[in-house]
């Protein structure tokens, strides 16, 4: 499964402060029909991602009914990434 959306990135300053893109809604309910298929448990979907040039393995993790996708430190330095910037990320799921 291939899909490509844009998302706002914002920071959640938790006990393991993280960068996040959120999946939006149809693009979530894509991805929830194949979660069975593909989670390795707690709802966590392994994907291949890229913004811009730059691309990396992670995890969507799961939030509010829909997904996350956490953005490394790396691909925020690479990409010229801030809080609040809107960016066009790709994600691969292999079924």
């Amino acid at each position: 499964m291939d899909l490509e959306f844009s998302g706002e990135v914002w920071f959640w300053r938790g006990p393991a402060p993280y960068h996040f893109v959120t999946v939006p809604e149809d693009e979530s309910a894509e991805l929830q029909e194949t979660a069975a298929l593909v989670t390795y448990g707690w709802g966590m979907i392994p994907v291949a991602a890229g913004i811009g040039s730059t691309d990396w393995t992670t995890s969507l993790w799961p939030k509010n009914g829909g997904y996350v996708v956490p953005l490394k430190d790396k691909v925020r330095r690479a990409e010229g990434i801030e809080i609040g910037d809107v960016v066009t990320v790709r994600l691969v799921v292999e079924i």
